[in-house]
């Protein structure tokens, strides 16, 4: 039996009468073994609710981004329309101001050879250009996280390449979210298929929970790795591969501190989504 007083199992550290009805006991031991093993908040079904409409307002604005980057447009005009979006949602753009320094634009927009947290600027999109649009939104306090390729008319081969290899990295590491599933299997996974494709694994960046704050714990690697934290129910994280066609390294620019692109000046693609463990698999949270 639970106490009116007793702590909350989510370690928001508010008594449970205060925050929610606990879970049964088996699943407030879970909960209170992740938190104190891994620092990981096992979300309860009111915070699920929430992120999940955040998760839901972020797909619904990166997708009208992603309809609105055509050529001739600058990707500071998709910053433009991002606040705007934002601000008729009612929700509040997670990268503006965030670390140090400052991230000083609402997205991130990606470029050709850029890895990620490209900076919108002046430049036009031209035929041939491929961008990752990367949005995360703050909705009543809650997060959601996502991000998109988008191809400017013809582009390369090697591009093409690059995007749908990305793409279904991504696709084949959400097969692998359920209960019981290790960390690192999501990284094998990626490296596994983007090296039979002749491709690199960037593993300066990593996915990260998400939910409750912009970065949480677990961090998620997409290269190979050891990391053996089983996957749980009401774990919520962001899986976001990021693949280039040439070396895995990235430089990061020496000026605005935030862009990242590849050492070689080759392509790189990326796709990223929310992704919630389920008692029996995983819900993609961002599915637009």
């Amino acid at each position: 039996m639970i106490a009116r007083n007793d702590p909350c199992w989510c370690g928001s550290g508010q008594k449970w009468k205060k925050c929610h009805y606990p879970r049964p006991p088996n699943a407030i031991s879970l909960a209170k073994r992740y938190l104190d093993e891994f620092g990981i908040i096992l979300k309860n079904s009111e915070q699920i609710e929430k992120i999940r409409i955040a998760c839901q307002t972020t797909a619904r604005i990166l997708d009208a981004l992603c309809r609105h980057a055509k050529a001739g447009i600058t990707t500071l005009e998709l910053d433009e329309l991002s606040r705007k979006l934002h601000k008729e949602a009612g929700a509040i753009p997670a990268p503006l101001g965030y670390g140090q320094p400052p991230f000083p634009k609402t997205i991130c927009t990606s470029l050709n050879e850029v890895i990620c947290h490209g900076i919108p600027d002046k430049r036009p999109l031209e035929e041939g250009d491929f961008l990752n649009i990367d949005v995360s939104c703050i909705v009543d306090g809650y997060f959601g996280d996502s991000s998109r390729m988008v191809a400017i008319g013809k582009i390369s081969e090697e591009k093409k390449h690059v995007m749908d290899v990305s793409s279904e990295c991504l696709r084949r590491a959400i097969q692998v979210c359920k209960p019981e599933r290790r960390i690192w299997e999501i990284g094998k996974e990626i490296e596994d298929y983007a090296r039979s494709q002749g491709c690199s694994v960037v593993n300066q960046f990593v996915g990260h929970g998400t939910g409750l704050s912009f970065h949480e714990p677990p961090e998620v690697p997409h290269h190979y790795n050891d990391n053996e934290i089983p996957l749980a129910p009401g774990m919520i994280f962001t899986i976001e591969p990021m693949i280039n066609s040439g070396v895995r390294e990235g430089i990061i620019d020496s000026q605005d501190h935030w862009t990242v692109r590849t050492a070689d000046g080759k392509p790189s693609a990326q796709w990223e989504h929310t992704i919630l463990i389920t008692e029996r698999g995983h819900e993609i949270l961002t599915a637009f």
